[in-house]
């Protein structure tokens, strides 16, 4: 992206509402059709991992209580009510009873109870339902009905992050639609082609490949979501995102490439908008083979990884790719909630000491530059998806700074579909993955803790697993004192950067597209789409899709 861009990206969305300048307009009606990079892999809201699921559960479904404007996530300080209309902590703070509020409904008019709660907090406990945001509750201990209003969480020990867990971690799910289903068939049940919620929108249609229509469900204990429907179409390529803008047939993308912004700005019914989020990027090393205990045949090493570390300028990489829209991460997390310690570093860019490492490994080069050991020549694949163009690019970067070195890289760019299977049974040599983290650094827990390293569909991809790593993350979890707790978080970076399971590799800005009628609301680091129920679209302002039926 050339600099002489930038200054068009005026516009910052953070922790509060990201209004147009046409002024607020609170009359309800109107479509918005997002042009989604791809379809939702579950509409079951236990099993959603990626973006494209959350950005669908989250309008369907209630949390108990949401996340404040400041992200905190230490104590209840800020929390919103939601399916919960108060709670109340014991003397020991031992337990947390949620009162909800009674008029909540699920879309099929039935009340939200207690044993909903209660049954929530199972489905995601219980390990065959393989829910990927298990690890982040496992300091509850258990949920008990008090009455049909009142759920009470129990808790192994305190934890600054008792409430968090409870709340942010799971959108509740409805007993007596999914009670009687098999905890490891629930994507196959009934339920999951037709999910009822709770939240301001309901589900109408989902046709893969086609189109996902929300409507707004007018009798919301909550209030109506403001606009009449949403329809997320997944548009795969970057470009046709970007096409559709402009012939209005799109209204959101929610990731610009920066190289397609020059269309985009200029454009008078267009506004884009660019916010910082808690997204990064990396390359994740299988340390086992294809989802075995076996070491991996090249990665298994600690040396190989620290290797591949050293020959891959990181700066560049991102530079090369986002221009200045994004830094290199330090470790696991986003610059915005990592350890506050500038001395934090990944192996340092260095060629020299990269090739000193491959010759001690014994991976010697051939006439043609290439290295081998023996007759086993040292090659892998570095999977993508191939709705991902900037991942792709990344790959290729990877590619070229690696044979300098003598390494041979393929790029193998897969579908959706295989994917997502791929990376959960962890059939790869090497990955780059985008992640949209929790405001808090305890996810580390889901994506790079021992327990997760081989348990199936689990987001620890690489099989990452270091007792040690373990121990100080679990300690810094639990420290009350901030100070106390970012001298061990940035203890766990050091352990696990040095392990080198995988290369962080750039944390972007994203770049925003929507059509100028839009007034959005709620759009801040954790989603886009968080306040999406009370986006608008002024009267006067909308077309005349806006006024069709369901369809296209």
């Amino acid at each position: 992206m050339s600099r002489r861009l930038l200054p068009a990206l005026a516009f910052a969305c953070l922790a509060t509402a990201c209004a147009d300048d046409s002024g607020a307009n609170g009359a309800s009606g109107g479509t918005i059709i997002v042009a989604a990079p791809s379809d939702p892999g579950t509409l079951v809201p236990a099993l959603a991992a990626s973006n494209s699921d959350q950005a669908v559960a989250q309008q369907l479904f209630d949390r108990l209580a949401d996340i404040g404007d400041d992200l905190n996530t230490l104590g209840d300080r800020g929390f919103r009510p939601r399916l919960a209309r108060s709670w109340t902590w014991s003397a020991d703070s031992l337990s947390i009873e949620f009162m909800l509020d009674p008029r909540a409904r699920w879309h099929d008019g039935r009340p939200v109870t207690a044993r909903d709660v209660r049954f929530t907090w199972e489905l995601y406990h219980d390990t065959t339902t393989h829910a990927p945001f298990a690890p982040l509750i496992a300091g509850i201990d258990s949920v008990s009905v008090r009455d049909s209003l009142t759920a009470v969480f129990w808790f192994h020990r305190r934890t600054p992050e008792q409430f968090f867990d409870a709340t942010y971690q799971m959108l509740v799910h409805p007993e007596h639609l999914l009670g009687k289903v098999r905890r490891d068939s629930l994507e196959q049940s009934a339920f999951a082609r037709a999910p009822v919620g709770t939240g301001r929108f309901r589900f109408v249609q989902f046709e893969p490949k086609v189109k996902l229509v929300l409507a707004s469900d007018t009798t919301n204990f909550r209030g109506r979501a403001k606009v009449d429907r949403v329809i997320f179409v997944p548009v795969k390529d970057g470009a046709t995102q970007v096409n559709q803008m402009l012939t209005r047939e799109a209204d959101v993308v929610e990731n610009v490439r920066p190289e397609m912004v020059a269309r985009l700005a200029g454009n008078p019914d267009v506004k884009v908008l660019t916010y910082a989020t808690l997204s990064y990027g990396y390359l994740t090393l299988a340390l086992h083979d294809k989802g075995t205990a076996r070491p991996h045949p090249v990665f298994g090493e600690p040396a190989m990884r620290r290797a591949v570390a050293r020959a891959l300028d990181r700066v560049a990489i991102a530079h090369a790719i986002f221009d200045s829209l994004a830094t290199v991460p330090s470790g696991p997390a986003p610059s915005a909630i990592a350890p506050h310690d500038t001395s934090l570093r990944q192996w340092p860019y260095d060629p020299v000491e990269a090739d000193r490492l491959l010759d001690s490994l014994g991976w010697t080069r051939g006439a043609d530059g290439m290295r081998a050991r023996g007759r086993t020549p040292l090659a892998f694949s570095v999977m993508v998806p191939t709705t991902s163009a900037t991942r792709t690019r990344v790959a290729t970067l990877i590619q070229a700074a690696l044979k300098e070195r003598g390494i041979a890289v393929t790029v193998d760019a897969v579908e959706p579909a295989v994917y997502s299977p791929r990376i959960n049974g962890r059939a790869f040599d090497a990955v780059i993955q985008t992640v949209a983290t929790d405001p808090t650094l305890s996810t580390t827990r889901q994506t790079w803790g021992g327990a997760g390293a081989l348990a199936p569909n689990g987001s620890n991809h690489a099989g990452y697993a270091n007792p040690a790593f373990d121990a100080v993350v679990d300690s810094a979890a639990a420290n009350g004192d901030p100070a106390g707790a970012q001298a061990q978080w940035a203890r766990a970076w050091r352990i696990i950067n040095a392990d080198a399971p995988a290369i962080w590799l750039f944390e972007p800005r994203t770049i925003m597209a929507l059509h100028r009628r839009l007034q959005p609301q709620g759009i801040n680091p954790t989603a886009w789409w968080a306040g999406l129920a009370d986006w608008t679209i002024p009267a006067g302002q909308r077309l005349a899709r806006d006024r069709a039926s369901a369809g296209r």
